[in-house]
């Protein structure tokens, strides 16, 4: 089955929510959907970079999957930007 990943760049936390419980909610909110098989956060020039990667069967799919994620983590924290992305050949590309 295909590999999928969003990554989100994480703005300011809504009120009250503890920086260590976007991410989880992010994995939670994409295994509602699907398999989750890995989730990271990272530092990327000075901002927080969410990134969960799950399966899908097909692009279309993987938007949805996308969009689902982000709307369970912009319940946690804004999100400045984002993205999905398919693995193809080793290489992570946008999908279209």
């Amino acid at each position: 089955m295909p590999s999928f990943r969003i990554t989100m760049t994480i703005g300011s936390l809504q009120p009250g929510v503890a920086p260590d419980s976007v991410l989880p909610a992010a994995a939670a909110a994409a295994a509602e959907l699907t398999t989750v098989e890995a989730s990271d956060l990272a530092v990327v020039a000075g901002s927080a970079r969410a990134t969960v990667r799950f399966t899908a069967d097909d692009v279309a799919s993987a938007v949805r999957i996308g969009a689902h994620t982000l709307a369970g983590t912009r319940i946690r924290a804004g999100v400045i930007t984002w993205q999905v992305t398919e693995r193809v050949h080793g290489r992570w590309l946008p999908v279209h």
